[in-house]
Protein backbone atom coordinates (compact mmCIF):
# COMPACT_ATOMS: atom_id res chain seq x y z
CA UNK A 1 0.00 0.00 0.00
CA UNK A 2 1.19 3.06 -1.06
CA UNK A 3 1.32 6.29 1.66
CA UNK A 4 1.70 9.84 0.71
CA UNK A 5 1.51 12.71 3.66
CA UNK A 6 -0.05 15.47 2.72
CA UNK A 7 1.47 18.65 4.26
CA UNK A 8 -0.63 21.15 5.86
CA UNK A 9 -1.68 23.72 3.06
CA UNK A 10 -0.79 21.37 0.29
CA UNK A 11 -2.34 21.43 -3.03
CA UNK A 12 -4.75 18.18 -3.13
CA UNK A 13 -3.46 18.30 -7.13
CA UNK A 14 0.30 18.46 -5.61
CA UNK A 15 -0.55 15.49 -3.72
CA UNK A 16 -2.14 13.68 -6.69
CA UNK A 17 0.89 13.98 -8.63
CA UNK A 18 3.19 12.46 -6.01
CA UNK A 19 0.79 9.47 -6.09
CA UNK A 20 0.52 9.42 -9.34
CA UNK A 21 4.70 9.38 -9.51
CA UNK A 22 5.26 6.84 -6.92
CA UNK A 23 2.67 4.31 -8.36
CA UNK A 24 4.39 4.49 -11.38
CA UNK A 25 7.96 4.24 -10.03
CA UNK A 26 6.67 0.89 -7.91
CA UNK A 27 5.91 -1.09 -11.44
CA UNK A 28 2.25 -2.27 -9.85
CA UNK A 29 0.55 -2.56 -12.96
CA UNK A 30 3.43 -3.92 -15.03
CA UNK A 31 3.36 -6.86 -12.61
CA UNK A 32 -0.02 -7.00 -12.78
CA UNK A 33 -0.07 -7.23 -16.77
CA UNK A 34 2.50 -9.84 -16.73
CA UNK A 35 1.31 -11.94 -13.88
CA UNK A 36 -1.98 -12.10 -16.20
CA UNK A 37 -1.01 -14.72 -17.73
CA UNK A 38 1.93 -16.75 -18.05
CA UNK A 39 5.02 -16.38 -21.22
CA UNK A 40 7.63 -18.86 -21.71
CA UNK A 41 10.94 -18.00 -20.85
CA UNK A 42 11.94 -18.47 -24.19
CA UNK A 43 9.50 -16.05 -25.44
CA UNK A 44 10.02 -13.45 -22.54
CA UNK A 45 14.54 -14.02 -23.44
CA UNK A 46 13.06 -13.42 -27.50
CA UNK A 47 11.34 -10.53 -26.70
CA UNK A 48 14.41 -8.93 -24.99
CA UNK A 49 16.84 -9.64 -27.49
CA UNK A 50 14.10 -7.95 -30.45
CA UNK A 51 13.95 -4.76 -28.00
CA UNK A 52 17.49 -4.67 -27.82
CA UNK A 53 18.34 -5.19 -31.25
CA UNK A 54 16.44 -2.51 -32.01
CA UNK A 55 17.57 0.24 -29.40
CA UNK A 56 21.55 -1.18 -30.96
CA UNK A 57 20.03 -0.01 -34.58
CA UNK A 58 18.76 3.21 -33.02
CA UNK A 59 22.00 4.10 -31.71
CA UNK A 60 23.97 3.69 -34.55
CA UNK A 61 21.69 5.34 -36.93
CA UNK A 62 22.48 8.24 -34.26
CA UNK A 63 26.16 7.96 -33.92
CA UNK A 64 26.52 7.55 -37.79
CA UNK A 65 24.38 10.94 -38.75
Amino acid sequence: MLIIPVKDGENIDRALKRYKRKFDRTKTMKNLRNRKQFNKPSVVNRAQNIKAQYVQRLRTAEEQG
